[in-house]
C-alpha cells in the first residue's frame, strides 16, 4: 500500500544497532502512523506515490527526542511573575523584586521564580530580604529546585504560619532560635500551608498557557515527554486541549507519573494504581508512580550517608523509610512502573535496597531512579546489578555547580562528594540505561543545548567556563541515547519507539546540523526544523519543502 507519508533528508540515524551495514538511509515512509520502509533517496522513488512529500535535503533526521522528566502544569504556577534565573548578585534581585511589586496591582501576590540560593552567599534566606522591597505586600519567590520558597512576613500572616509545622514527610517551616519563621519553606507539604491561599488562574488561562508551553516544547525539537507529577487540574486540561485540536490537540506525547507521598496508605495507593493506564487520551496517558526519598542538597533536604557542611541533609523523605519499600513492593507487584526521586548517596542506596528486596517473580515493569546527584563507586556497581534507570538532567549540573566547586552544591557537600556529581559516563559505563532530560522549570527544557551539555559539562555557548567533573561526559551518541533509545526503554516502551525501525511508531525529529558529527557549542545553536509525532507533523520550518 502507498505510504501516507515520504520523509526525504540528507541523514537518517536509526538508533537501530541491528539496521546492519545496509546502505546509510536517507528516507523514511510511514502509513497510518507507522515506520513503513527505511532506504534510500533511490528506494523512495519505489515505494509508490505518497499522499504528502516532505523534502530537507542535507538535514538529519533522527528518532522524536523525549524529555524524561518535566513539570509543565506546574510550570504554569512556578514560572508566575519576575524570573529570577542566572541571578546571583543579591542587589540585582531585589531590584527586580521591588519592579516586580510596583507592577502587580494592588492586592495581587508578588511572584518570582528561579531563585538560585548562590545568591545568599553564607547568609540563609530571609524574609527581612525581601520584605522591604515589596512593600508588605505578601510575596512567594520560588527557589529554582521546586523544593522550596521564600515567603515574604505578610504570607506567613496570611497563611497563619508563625511557626514551625509537622509533617508527614520531611518538610519544614525554617524558623530562627526563637521559633520565628524565617520565610524558608522547604518541600511540597510546607510550601503548599502558602500556596492554598494564592489565588490560581481560570482554566482558560492555565490552558492557554499549557498549550504554549507544549508547543515550545514540540518546537524545540520534543516528541515525547515524561511529566513527573500530576498536580490539580493536569488531566482535564490535557484532555480540555486534546479536544481542542479535534482529537490532535497535543504536539507530543505525554507520559504521567503521580506522586505517592509518605502518609498515605494502601487504599490510597489502590487509587493510583487504577489510574495506570486507563487514565488516557489519544496523546497522553498517567502511565506509572512517582516517589520521593530525599529533597535537595541546595537546602539541606537531600538524604547523605555523612551531614553536609551545615549539618544537615541527613533525614530521609519518607521518615518511616520501610514504608517507602513496602511502597514499592505494591507497585511493582503489579507491574506499574516507578520513578523515585533521589538524589544524595544514602536515597540512592535506600532504594536500591527496596528493588534489591523484591521477591524474583515480579512482573517486569520499568523502574526509575531520578536525579542521582552524587554516588560513590559501589553504588554504581549496584546499580547496575540491579537493573534501574538512570534518569539525570546534565543541565543540573552545568548551570547549578561549578567546577571550581565555589557553589552552594559542590560547598555544602565538600570536595569527595562533589566529585562524585552526575556521574553519568560511569553509570553508562557500567551497562546502565541512561535516560536524559530537562526537570523543567527547574532547568530550561530546550533539548539541544542539553545535549551538548552532557557532552561539555559546562554551559554550551560558554567555552570561557570550564568543565565540571570532565571524566563523566558523554558521548555523542550516549547524549542522543538519553532523548531516543534509552528515553523509550525508560518508558517500557522499545517495541514501539526510540529508534527508526519498521513497524515503530514515526515519531521524528529534524536537525538542521548532524548531532553525532557536530561540534557540541554548533549543536546547542543549531535549529530544529520539524517534528513529526505518529506520522503527523508537528512543527515544521519554512525551509521545508512539501
Amino acid at each position: 500500500m502507498n505510504p501516507d507519508l515520504i520523509i526525504l533528508a540528507g541523514t537518517v540515524h536509526t538508533m537501530d544497532a541491528g539496521s546492519g551495514s545496509r546502505p546509510a538511509p536517507e528516507a523514511v515512509a510511514v502509513r497510518n502512523g507507522r515506520i513503513q520502509a527505511i532506504g534510500t533517496r533511490k528506494d523512495a522513488a519505489s515505494w509508490g506515490p505518497a499522499e504528502e512529500v516532505l523534502e530537507f535535503g542535507d538535514a538529519v533526521l533522527t528518532p522524536g527526542l523525549v524529555d524524561c522528566h518535566v513539570h509543565p502544569v506546574m510550570g504554569l504556577d512556578m514560572t508566575r511573575g519576575c524570573n529570577l534565573s542566572g541571578i546571583t548578585d543579591l542587589a540585582a534581585i531585589r531590584a527586580l523584586l521591588r519592579a516586580e511589586a510596583d507592577a502587580t496591582p494592588a492586592g495581587d501576590w508578588v511572584r518570582a521564580w528561579g531563585l538560585d540560593p548562590n545568591a545568599f552567599g553564607s547568609v540563609p534566606p530571609h524574609r527581612e530580604l525581601i520584605d522591604d522591597v515589596v512593600a508588605g505586600r505578601p510575596a512567594l519567590i520560588r527557589l529554582f529546585d521546586a523544593h522550596s520558597a521564600l515567603a515574604s512576613s505578610r504570607a506567613l500572616d496570611i497563611a497563619g504560619i508563625s511557626g514551625p509545622r509537622a509533617f508527614d514527610q520531611a518538610a519544614e517551616v525554617v524558623c530562627d532560635g526563637n521559633g520565628r519563621p524565617t520565610g524558608l519553606l522547604l518541600e511540597a507539604a510546607a510550601l503548599d500551608l502558602v500556596l492554598a491561599h494564592m489565588p490560581a488562574g481560570s482554566f482558560e488561562d492555565r490552558k492557554l498557557r499549557l498549550g504554549e508551553v507544549l508547543t515550545r516544547f514540540s518546537r524545540a525539537g520534543l516528541t515525547g515527554i515524561h511529566v513527573m507529577d500530576c498536580g490539580e487540574g493536569t488531566l482535564d486540561l490535557l484532555a480540555a486541549l486534546e479536544s481542542d485540536g479535534a482529537g490532535e490537540g497535543l504536539p507530543l506525547r505525554v507520559r504521567i507519573s503521580p506522586w505517592c507521598m509518605p502518609g498515605s496508605d494502601e487504599a490510597s495507593w489502590e487509587l493510583l494504581a487504577g489510574q495506570v493506564g486507563t487514565m488516557r487520551g489519544q496523546r497522553w496517558e498517567i502511565a506509572g508512580i512517582k516517589l520521593f526519598v530525599d529533597g535537595t542538597v541546595d537546602n539541606g533536604t537531600a538524604w547523605l550517608f555523612e551531614p553536609d557542611s551545615h549539618g544537615q541533609s541527613t533525614t530521609p523523605f519518607w521518615p518511616r523509610p520501610e514504608e517507602y519499600a513496602r511502597a514499592i513492593r505494591f507497585f511493582a507487584g503489579r507491574g506499574i512502573p516507578t520513578a523515585t526521586h533521589a538524589i544524595g548517596d544514602a536515597a540512592v542506596a535506600a532504594v536500591l535496597r527496596a528493588f534489591e528486596a523484591l521477591p524474583v517473580d515480579v512482573p517486569p515493569a520499568p523502574h526509575r531512579i531520578e536525579h542521582i546527584e552524587t554516588v560513590p563507586d559501589q553504588l554504581i556497581d549496584r546499580f547496575a546489578r540491579s537493573g534501574l534507570i538512570a534518569s539525570m538532567q546534565p543541565s543540573h549540573c552545568t548551570h547549578y555547580s561549578r567546577a571550581d566547586q565555589t557553589d552552594n552544591w559542590s560547598t555544602r557537600l565538600g570536595k569527595e562528594r562533589a566529585d562524585r556529581g552526575w556521574r553519568c559516563a560511569d553509570l553508562r559505563s557500567a551497562g546502565a540505561t541512561l535516560a536524559l532530560g530537562s526537570d523543567w522549570p527547574v532547568a530550561p527544557f530546550e533539548p539541544l543545548p542539553i545535549l551538548a551539555d552532557a557532552q561539555l559539562r559546562r554551559r554550551s555557548g560558554h567555552p570561557d567556563e570550564q568543565p565540571i567533573v570532565p571524566r563523566q561526559a558523554l558521548t555523542a551518541l550516549q547524549a542522543l541515547e538519553g532523548y531516543t533509545s534509552h528515553a523509550a526503554k525508560a518508558a517500557g516502551e522499545w517495541a514501539v519507539s526510540g529508534s527508526i525501525t519498521v513497524g515503530k511508531r514515526a515519531d521524528f525529529t529534524i536537525f538542521d546540523v548532524d548531532p553525532l558529527s557536530a561540534a557540541p557549542d554548533d549543536l546547542a545553536a543549531a535549529r530544529v526544523l520539524a517534528t513529526v509525532v505518529e506520522g503527523q507533523p508537528q512543527h515544521l520550518s519554512v525551509g521545508a519543502d512539501r
